[in-house]
């Protein structure tokens, strides 16, 4: 029985899909470290809604409806940071897909795999964007009681 061999066309859009391949990984990893976060967000604003349920009208009571505030804030930007995320990655599919398609088609389709390039760029930038503001969000709502702020480690 005789080898079968790949055409040489097969094996040149392999290699031109392996860069976008990586691509679609690295954006996996990140889309797990946001749904980590939004799984995070969700845990703590369901504890607060409980406190907030069964503590009194006051002090404590209003500075847990700031951070629940704060908590829907990051939940909305990190919601559409996973959005942009799995669309970026979706759209990386489609270079791979018209990659394969131009070549076994014999079909110049750089244009469009140009433009769907761009377009998930595009996605991922905003997506980091998003990501970083509830990242800031978070940084800026966190509190360390004055009782151990101001204490020093012995």
């Amino acid at each position: 029985m005789m080898p079968t061999t790949i055409p040489n066309d097969i094996v040149d859009i392999i290699q031109l899909a392996v860069a976008p391949v990586f691509l679609i990984a690295g954006i996996g990893a990140l889309l797990n470290v946001m749904t980590a976060r939004l799984a995070r967000v969700i845990d703590r604003s369901r504890v607060l809604e409980n406190l907030i349920r069964t503590a009194p009208e006051g002090e404590v009571r209003d500075e847990h409806m700031v951070e629940l505030h704060a908590l829907d804030r990051r939940m909305k930007h990190v919601n559409w940071a996973i959005a942009l995320s799995t669309l970026a990655a979706l759209l990386v599919c489609l270079v791979i897909a018209t990659l394969f398609a131009s070549k076994l088609l014999s079909v110049d389709l750089s244009q469009l795999i140009a433009g769907l390039f761009i377009a998930t760029m595009l996605a991922l930038i905003l997506s980091l964007v998003l990501f970083f503001m509830e990242i800031s969000i978070a940084a800026q709502t966190l509190r360390i009681s004055r009782e151990f702020r101001h204490r020093r480690r012995r």
